[in-house]
């Protein structure tokens, strides 16, 4: 059974993206779906004087072997003024000075959501420009506009959005078993 790692780039206790993430997996069958969240990887502020004095947090050698035993990864990006959420920035920062390809040249559906008209398409072309130099092979990108009126009963309610979707998950998924 494959095995894909799930990221809500977030630390809030009531993510909209750990949400999106939440309706996505359902989506997929005969996969195991390891959740990670981000406050359970409490960590430092990255810095290569604290790296050198301290060296590498445990919490990060703990994260970076869960990502060695990954098939795939579904990521949803919270956007902050228009970036990464700090606390994802600082983890990914860590993971890197570990295995600069965090992602293993394994399958990443990419997304996005905010309760704006945008969606989260910054961060969303960000991290897509930015993940394929990090080991990420992007089998495509979705970002959901308007979180909370476009959200409603853990799915998706517009007919188009939600197509597109799951067009996108199965190109995952198709990615992922081949």
């Amino acid at each position: 059974m494959k095995k894909i790692i799930t990221i809500a780039g977030s630390n809030s206790q009531n993510s909209i993206n750990n949400m999106l993430i939440d309706y996505t997996c359902k989506l997929l069958d005969d996969v195991e779906v390891i959740p990670i969240d981000l406050n359970d990887y409490v960590l430092p502020i990255f810095g290569v004087d604290y790296e050198a004095e301290n060296g590498i947090p445990p919490s990060v050698k703990r994260l970076n072997e869960v990502f060695d035993r990954a098939d795939g990864f579904i990521l949803s990006l919270a956007e902050h003024n228009g970036s990464y959420s700090a606390v994802f920035k600082n983890t990914i920062d860590w993971l890197s000075r570990i295995n600069t390809k965090i992602w293993r040249e394994k399958p990443m559906l990419l997304m996005a959501t905010s309760p704006g008209g945008r969606g989260g398409a910054t961060v969303l072309q960000a991290a897509s420009t930015y993940f394929p130099y990090m080991g990420a092979s992007i089998t495509d990108t979705f970002s959901l506009p308007s979180f909370y009126d476009q959200f409603k009963d853990g799915e998706i309610n517009n007919e188009g959005i939600k197509k597109d979707m799951h067009s996108k998950v199965d190109k995952f998924r198709t990615t992922l078993i081949s």
